[in-house]
């Protein structure tokens, strides 16, 4: 039995994988087995022949940031040409035509504005709560929240529990890409540590809130790092048992000012598959159809994946990077159904909403906006 046999039967019995077995998986060239096995320990979490998706819209509520990361094409700096706040008549507006269509979930987000004053997102957050007392606000990052926190001079707990009361539901894992400091220095001196992040989102799991994990490769960070990262992740889950999903995608280098060769698709399927292997703890890892495309997105149920994502009524960020893939919500059912599996709606919890029967289509359809 070779070394990639022995991690893997290691994981089949139930064991837990170390740093040196995770970056022996990422150095290897046997993607098919690794995401075999991958598939097969999704099968033990996920025994039924199902894979779900959630009806829901990004909105960007403003471009201004005074992070500048390098890797990002979408933020304006303050006061530049371009930059905007929504009102809120038109987030409102924005979430009407999402909950028109069957949409469940709003992913807001916007950068680090070193103006808006904490109060603005209270505001903000009632009202969308008046209004759409049942949608699931799954917004801001860990950025954005210790800009939060800077603008009101709080604690980070009492920071996350005012905006939790306010109505943020959960808070998705943007702002990740790799944990680990020598990545974040290079790609982004301002955004702040690995530990901050990890800090903000077990804060946020002891107030109450889910969260998601992210991982963003591509950036010339080590197998390490990345192995590194995963294995945060997992003992943030091991402590806080909140983190419902983990979402691994490709950076996109178009149009920014870090410059980078795109990851090929083999070497996010690799990674889908040791996340899965990696991330005993965590229950749901989700496609990224949007940085990857349809087909590589398909792939990615095969190799750990039971979760298709968010149909994204709107992404603008990703796009603004030169990631084009777009793809209306009777294709998500298509391309499920030709992976082999019955697609379901789902809300941001993970509960199925619906069930959908061979050749059954939604009744509205939508296709990501820009």
């Amino acid at each position: 039995m070779n070394q990639i046999d022995q991690i893997l039967a290691k994981t089949l019995n139930g064991e837990r994988l170390t740093l040196a077995d995770g970056v022996v998986l990422f150095e290897s060239d046997e993607i098919e087995k690794i995401g075999a096995t991958a598939n097969a320990i999704k099968k033990r979490l996920h025994p039924e022949p199902i894979t779900t998706f959630v009806m829901g819209r990004n909105i960007n509520y403003s471009n201004v940031c005074d992070t500048y990361c390098r890797f990002c094409a979408f933020y304006k700096k303050p006061g530049e040409a371009g930059s905007y706040v929504l009102s809120t008549e038109q987030i409102l507006s924005k979430i009407q035509e999402t909950i028109d269509v069957g949409g469940t979930e709003i992913l807001m987000q916007g950068g680090t504005h070193p103006d808006l004053p904490f109060e603005y997102y209270l505001d903000l957050l009632r009202e969308i709560k008046r209004h759409f007392p049942k949608i699931h606000m799954h917004s801001f990052s860990p950025a954005e929240i210790v800009k939060m926190q800077e603008m009101s001079g709080l604690s980070l707990e009492d920071t996350l529990r005012r905006i939790r009361q306010a109505g943020l539901d959960s808070l998705p894992g943007a702002g990740a890409e790799i944990l680990d400091d020598r990545t974040r220095q290079k790609i982004s001196k301002k955004k702040g540590s690995w530990r901050e992040w990890i800090e903000v989102m077990k804060t946020a799991n002891r107030v109450g809130l889910t969260t998601t994990g992210t991982m963003v490769i591509g950036f010339g960070e080590t197998m390490e790092e990345r192995v590194l990262h995963l294995i945060r992740l997992r003992e943030a889950q091991d402590e806080t048992k909140g983190f419902l999903a983990f979402i691994p995608w490709t950076f996109q280098p178009d149009n920014t000012n870090l410059k980078a060769e795109k990851v090929k698709p083999e070497e996010y399927l690799k990674t889908v598959a040791i996340s899965r292997l990696m991330l005993d703890n965590i229950p749901n890892i989700q496609s990224s159809w949007v940085t990857v495309g349809a087909e590589v997105g398909k792939q990615s149920l095969s190799y750990g994946c039971n979760d298709f994502g968010s149909t994204m009524m709107e992404e603008n960020v990703v796009a603004a990077a030169g990631a084009t893939h777009k793809i209306n919500t009777n294709q998500i059912l298509r391309l499920i159904r030709e992976a082999g599996f019955t697609p379901a709606q789902r809300n941001t919890r993970y509960e199925i909403l619906r069930i959908f029967a061979d050749k059954q289509e939604v009744e509205k359809d939508f296709t990501m906006q820009n």
